[in-house]
C-alpha cells in the first residue's frame, strides 16, 4: 500500500499551524512547533512560516479562527505554499472545510507522523501496522475527507491507503481493517514464538524518544550495522541481536522511538512490535541530555512504558550525547575544573533524584562507554542470579 518514492516528497513549501490552548504557555507551543517542523523535515517538506493563535475554545468548522484562517490563506498565496500542517488533531469536517478556505493540501500531526511511518516501513509487519494505523485514522473522517482526498495529486500525507480511488466508504474501510488485524494476529503469534524459542538469555531492549541515538548505541554495544540517521523515527522496525560482555551472554533490541501527541491509533497498530519492549527483562532508557526537553522527553517515555505495562523493570537511563550538552550550554571561557564541577553536579543531581542506575555517556565520541558496559553487565548478572539461582553458566 505504501509508496515510498522519495522523488515524490521532495521540498513541498510548508507553514506549520500551532494554537495556544488554555492554560498553555506560548513556550510550550513553540517547543511542539519546533518538534512538528522536524517532523516536517523527515517527511520532506520545507518549513517556511508559522503561525500561532491563542483561543479560548476552537472553531468546530475551522478548528482556528476566521481572520486567522483569512490572513493565512493570503500568506499560502503570494507565498507559493503547498502544504499547510496542523500541531493538532483535525476533524475531516475541519480538514475539508480549511481547504475549501486556503485551497492546498491539509495535514495534522497525526497524519504526518503516520506518512512517515509509512515511508519507513520495511517488513510486511511493519507495513500491515502502519496501514492498520492510517484506516483507523482515516474511518472516523471518511465523510468530511472524502472531498479532500479527491483533490490530491500525492506528495506528503497521501502515502498508503489515502491514494485509493474515491469509492472507499466505511464499510471497505472497515472490512480492511479486519483483515489486516488477523494478519498482524498471524505474525504476532509467529513473532511470540520466535521470541520464546530464544530460550534463556536474559533479553534487553533499548527505548527512548525518537532521535535520542538509540540505533548508534545498539551498533556500539552490538557491532551491528544498524541504520542511524539524524530523523525522527529512522528506526521502526525491531532489530535484535546476541551480545556476549565477558562470557555473559544476552539479546538486545532496538525498538521504534515514543513522541509527544504520538497517535493511539499507532500505539495500538503496534503492540506487537512493543511486546519486545513488554517481554524485555531489562530496559535501557535513552536520553538526549543536550535537547532542551530532554525531560519532558523523559516523562513521555515513562508514560508509555505505564501505557504497555513496561515501567515496572529494571532500568538503566542513559543520558546520551554529553559532547553536544557541553557544547550547547558550556561557554569556551569557562575553566575546565568548572566545567567538572557543574557536570559532577549534573549527574549527582540525576542519581539521588532517580531509583535508575544513570550513566553518561556520548555514543557517537565513544565517552564513557566502559561505564555504560559495566553498568549493563552487572544489571543483567543480577537478573540471570534471580531468574537462576543455582546456575552458574551464564555469570
Amino acid at each position: 500500500m505504501q509508496n515510498n518514492n522519495p522523488t515524490q516528497i521532495k521540498n513541498e513549501r510548508a507553514i506549520l499551524i500551532g494554537v495556544i490552548h488554555r492554560g498553555q504557555e506560548e513556550e510550550e507551543v513553540t517547543e511542539y512547533l519546533d518538534e512538528l517542523a522536524f517532523l516536517a523535515e523527515t517527511a520532506g517538506a520545507v518549513t517556511v512560516k508559522r503561525f500561532t493563535q491563542r483561543m479560548q475554545s476552537l472553531d468546530s468548522k475551522t478548528y482556528i479562527g476566521g481572520g486567522k484562517l483569512k490572513e493565512i490563506a493570503e500568506y499560502c498565496l503570494t507565498h507559493n505554499i503547498e502544504l499547510v500542517i496542523f500541531d493538532d488533531d483535525l476533524t475531516g469536517s475541519q480538514i475539508n472545510n480549511i481547504e475549501k478556505e486556503l485551497k492546498i493540501k491539509i495535514l495534522d500531526r497525526s497524519n504526518l507522523i503516520l506518512d512517515i511511518f509509512a515511508s519507513r516501513a520495511r517488513t510486511a509487519q511493519a507495513k500491515a501496522q502502519v496501514e492498520l494505523a492510517q484506516l483507523e485514522y482515516l474511518l472516523p473522517r471518511l465523510k468530511g475527507l472524502w472531498s479532500h482526498l479527491e483533490r490530491q495529486k500525492g506528495g506528503i500525507g497521501m502515502r498508503g491507503p489515502g491514494e485509493k480511488e474515491i469509492e472507499t466508504d466505511r464499510r471497505i474501510v472497515k472490512n480492511q481493517i479486519a483483515v489486516l488485524k488477523k494478519q498482524l494476529e498471524a505474525i504476532d503469534k509467529q513473532s511470540h514464538t520466535q521470541r520464546a524459542s530464544r530460550g534463556e538469555l536474559i533479553r534487553v531492549a533499548l527505548v527512548g524518544y525518537t532521535n535520542v541515538g538509540k540505533s548508534t548505541i545498539m551498533n556500539l554495544i552490538s557491532k551491528a550495522d544498524v541504520f542511524a540517521e539524524n530523523k525522527l523515527f529512522a528506526t521502526l522496525d525491531t532489530t535484535t541481536r546476541k551480545v556476549v560482555f565477558e562470557t555473559t551472554p544476552f539479546l538486545l533490541s532496538d525498538t521504534v522511538g515514543f513522541i509527544r501527541k504520538l497517535p493511539h491509533g499507532l500505539i495500538e497498530s503496534f503492540k506487537s512490535t512493543l511486546d519486545e519492549v513488554r517481554e524485555s527483562d531489562i530496559l535501557l532508557h535513552v536520553v538526549d541530555i543536550s535537547h532542551p526537553q530532554f525531560e519532558d522527553h523523559i516523562r513521555v517515555v515513562k508514560e508509555t512504558l505505564l501505557d504497555i505495562d513496561a515501567a515496572d523493570k529494571p532500568t538503566i537511563l542513559i543520558f546520551n550525547k554529553m559532547d553536544r550538552y557541553v557544547k550547547n550550554f558550556f561557554d569556551e571561557l569557562i575553566p575546565e575544573e568548572e566545567k567538572s564541577n557543574i557536570l559532577n553536579d549534573l549527574k549527582d543531581s540525576w542519581m539521588s533524584k532517580t531509583e535508575e542506575l544513570c550513566v553518561f555517556i556520548s555514543a557517537t565520541e565513544k565517552q564513557n562507554i566502559a561505564e555504560l558496559r559495566e553498568k549493563i553487565l552487572n544489571t543483567i548478572k543480577i537478573a540471570y542470579k534471580k531468574r537462576y539461582p543455582y546456575k552458574t553458566a551464564f555469570y
